[in-house]
């Protein structure tokens, strides 16, 4: 396309000559060159995604007095261990009177398992105090939040199951809320 272009330039030398001087100067390659580099970063460039507004709920839960059930009861030297763990949960102090605490559910799997120690010890390397083993149960469901946070698990369907050993200090629980959504207020009450 320049080559009829540059021929349908009449033969005057002085267009000839400013034809050829203007296309043949550094500073119009230079021009070129910083114009095309310019288009091509303007054109790459991609918002920033930093994830700010979404992470998967954890599952709360508040404790009462089974004696006085509006009251809230702490737990001394509560410990949560995930069944089949070797570690303690990491979303509250460990060994802490606690009147509520938060527990993350496992997003792989329909169901997570829990031992409540209360008045958790170590004595001899050996754990001591009153350990209750509870199962939640739930559906998972996947909800997309954005690029950078990509998906979130919310919970539905929370069931609860104590398994009785003769000598449990929770004596009750009570679901509150069968969805996991947010963190905003309880989803389960034990009474001890």
């Amino acid at each position: 396309m320049l080559y009829f272009w540059k021929n349908a330039i009449p033969k005057s030398p002085i267009l000839k000559m400013t034809y050829r001087s203007f296309t043949t100067t550094p500073s119009f390659n230079r021009a070129l060159i910083v114009g095309y580099l310019t288009l091509l970063s303007l054109f790459s460039c991609e918002k920033d995604d930093i994830c700010v507004e979404g992470d998967t709920p954890l599952l709360i839960i508040r404790f009462y007095d089974a004696e006085n059930p509006l009251e809230f009861k702490s737990v001394s030297s509560l410990r949560v261990v995930g069944l089949g763990q070797e570690f303690t949960v990491g979303s509250f102090t460990d060994r802490s009177s606690l009147d509520s605490i938060s527990l993350p559910l496992r997003i792989n799997q329909p169901d997570t398992g829990f031992i409540f120690i209360s008045e958790s010890a170590t004595q001899d390397d050996i754990e001591t105090g009153n350990l209750d083993t509870l199962n939640f149960t739930y559906n998972i469901r996947e909800e997309f939040v954005s690029r950078a946070c990509g998906f979130i698990a919310n919970f539905e369907d929370l069931n609860d199951s104590l398994t009785a050993d003769g000598d449990n200090w929770i004596q009750s629980i009570e679901v509150i809320s069968t969805t996991i959504n947010s963190q905003a207020s309880a989803h389960v009450e034990i009474f001890h």
